[in-house]
C-alpha cells in the first residue's frame, strides 16, 4: 500500500542507524603491507601462484617430460603481462622487437620463453576436470577465482556505500556462458557481477555469471539472488547498496532491511509493486512525486518531457528538492553520486588492462583477475603506507618487484658461470668484447674485475691517477 506524501515532510518510519566508518584495509592486511608486491600477494597469494605453477608444469610435461617453471619465473611472467598492459603495442612480438621493444620486458624474459609459458598456462588439474565440469561450468578456473574473491573480501572493510552492477569483460573466445549485450561497447564477453566500495573504488566482491543456476531457490529472482550473495559479508552494519533498475525491487529492499542494510536504486516502471499513478508519463517538467510504504520511499521525478525516473529508497525519511535549476529531489542527487562506482572501476581497469587476444576462456578470466588484483592492490598500498602514487607508476613498480627475484637469480647464475671460466682465453686466442660500450667486435684477453666479462681497451672505465692511500 503506497501513500502519496508532500515534499519536505518527514515520513512515517524510523531511519536505520548508518554505518559511520570509512572504508579501510583490515588489521591483518595493514600489518603485512609495506611494499607493492606485498599488497598484490594479499590478493593473489603464494598458494594460488603455486597451484597455477603445478597445473602449468603438469601440462608442459605432457609434451616434454623435462619442462619446468619455477615460482619466481611465474611471477616474472605475470610482471611481463602487467607491463604489457601499461605499454600498448600492436602484437606480442613487438614487445621484444629491435625498434618497438621495451628494455624492461626484454630484460625480464626472452620472447620465446614467454610464448612457451603462455601456451602451457593452466589453472586446474586437467585429469579431473571432466568430472567437475558436470556440476561447475567454471571448473577450469573455479578454485583459483574463488580464492581471489575470498581474498578481496577479507582484505578490506568497505565504507557506508557499496555499488552493485555488472561488468562485461570483452572476449570472443568460445565459451558456454559467453554473453552478447548490445548496449555495451564490445558487445561480446564474459559477464561478472561486481560489488565495489563507492569512495575508494575497491572491488569488494565479484562472481561470474554462468547461466541458469540450479542452486538458486525457486521463486527467487536472479537479480535478488545476485545482490544478496555479493553483499552477504557486509550486511547487518547499516550500509547502503546502490543498484540500477535490473536489481532494484521492493522485495529486495524489504529483505535487506531485515539485515540492517538500506538500498537506493532506480526501479523499472513495469514492476507490479509500483502504484498506477507512478507509471504515468504526462507530468509537468521537473515535477516530483513522493510515495511511501512501510520502511520505503518511492520518488518519481519527471526528468524529460516523456521520461520519468523512479527511485526506491529505504535510507531517506524525507525528500526535498533543489531550489534552483532542474529542482532535482535529494534522492536523485544522492543516487547520481552512488550509481557510478562499478562503471568507474570498469573504466579504470580498461585503461591499463592486460587483456590480449586468446582462444581459451580461462586465460581471459585470468586476465580479468590480474586487472582487478592490480587495482585493489593499488588501493591497499596507498591506504596502508599513506603514499599517493599514480596507478601507472604503481603498476610499473609492481612489475619490477614481481620480476626482481627471477632477474636477480639469472644475473647471479650468469656471474657464477663467468667465474668458472678461465681468467684468460686459450693461449694464442682472444675473445670478443662482451661490453661493446664503445666498440663493435673488438677482441681482448682481459676480464672486468667486477662482472668478469671480457672487456677491450675502448670499453674500460678510465680512472684518474691516484696514490696508494687515496685509492
Amino acid at each position: 500500500m503506497w501513500r502519496e506524501e508532500k515534499l519536505g515532510t518527514r515520513l512515517r518510519f524510523t531511519p536505520m542507524a548508518p554505518y559511520a566508518a570509512a572504508g579501510e584495509p583490515t588489521s591483518r592486511v595493514r600489518r603485512r603491507i609495506t611494499t607493492r608486491l606485498q599488497s598484490f600477494l594479499c590478493l593473489v597469494t603464494s598458494d594460488m601462484l603455486e597451484s597455477i605453477r603445478e597445473a602449468t608444469v603438469a601440462h608442459g610435461q605432457m609434451e616434454k617430460p623435462e619442462w619446468f617453471i619455477a615460482l619466481s619465473e611465474l611471477m616474472a611472467f605475470i610482471a611481463v603481462i602487467i607491463l604489457r598492459g601499461v605499454i600498448k603495442l600492436p602484437a606480442v612480438p613487438d614487445y621484444w622487437s629491435g625498434t618497438l621493444g621495451h628494455k624492461q620486458i626484454t630484460d625480464i624474459m626472452p620472447r620465446d620463453r614467454f610464448v612457451d609459458i603462455m601456451r602451457h598456462l593452466r589453472f586446474d588439474d586437467k585429469s579431473t576436470r571432466s568430472e567437475r565440469v558436470k556440476t561447475d561450468r567454471f571448473a577450469a578456473i573455479s578454485e583459483l577465482w574463488g580464492a581471489f574473491a575470498c581474498n578481496c573480501i577479507t582484505s578490506y572493510t568497505p565504507g557506508r556505500h557499496i555499488t552493485v552492477d555488472e561488468q562485461l569483460f570483452p572476449t570472443k573466445t568460445r565459451c558456454p556462458f559467453l554473453q552478447y549485450i548490445a548496449s555495451k561497447p564490445d558487445k561480446f564477453g564474459i559477464k561478472f557481477w561486481v560489488a565495489c566500495d563507492l569512495q575508494t573504488k575497491y572491488i569488494c566482491n565479484v562472481m561470474p555469471y554462468l547461466g541458469k543456476d540450479p542452486s538458486r531457490p525457486t521463486g527467487e529472482r536472479l537479480a535478488e539472488n545476485v545482490v544478496m550473495r555479493l553483499v552477504e559479508p557486509f550486511l547487518d552494519k547499516g550500509r547502503n547498496i546502490a543498484t540500477d533498475n535490473f536489481f532494484t525491487s521492493l522485495k529486495l529492499a524489504q529483505r535487506l532491511e531485515t539485515r540492517k542494510t538500506t538500498i537506493l536504486g532506480t526501479i523499472s516502471k513495469i514492476r507490479r509493486e509500483l502504484p498506477p499513478s507512478a507509471r504515468e508519463t504526462e507530468r509537468q517538467l521537473f515535477a516530483t512525486q513522493v510515495y511511501s510504504t512501510t520502511g520505503a520511499t518511492l520518488t518519481v521525478y519527471q526528468a524529460k518531457a516523456k521520461k520519468a525516473v523512479n527511485l526506491l529508497s529505504t535510507m531517506h525519511i524525507m525528500v526535498d528538492t533543489e531550489s534552483t535549476g532542474k529542482k532535482k529531489p535529494s534522492t536523485v542527487l544522492q543516487y547520481n553520486t552512488a550509481k557510478c562506482g562499478v562503471d568507474i572501476v570498469d573504466h579504470m581497469v580498461r585503461e591499463y588492462t592486460v587483456r590480449k587476444g586468446t582462444r581459451r576462456w580461462p586465460v581471459a578470466v585470468f586476465y580479468n583477475m590480474i586487472d582487478m588484483a592490480a587495482l585493489n592492490a593499488h588501493v591497499l598500498y596507498q591506504a596502508c603506507t599513506g603514499t599517493k602514487e599514480r596507478r601507472v607508476d604503481f603498476l610499473a613498480e609492481l612489475a619490477m618487484e614481481l620480476a626482481h627475484s627471477y632477474v636477480a637469480g639469472k644475473k647471479a647464475l650468469r656471474e657464477e658461470l663467468l667465474r668458472k671460466e678461465p681468467a684468460t682465453p686459450s693461449p694464442g686466442k682472444r675473445s670478443v668484447c662482451q661490453i661493446k660500450h664503445r666498440c663493435k667486435e673488438n677482441r681482448t684477453i682481459k676480464r672486468c674485475a667486477g662482472c668478469y666479462k671480457y672487456t677491450c681497451g675502448q670499453c674500460i672505465k678510465q680512472r684518474p691517477w691516484t696514490c696508494h692511500f687515496c685509492d
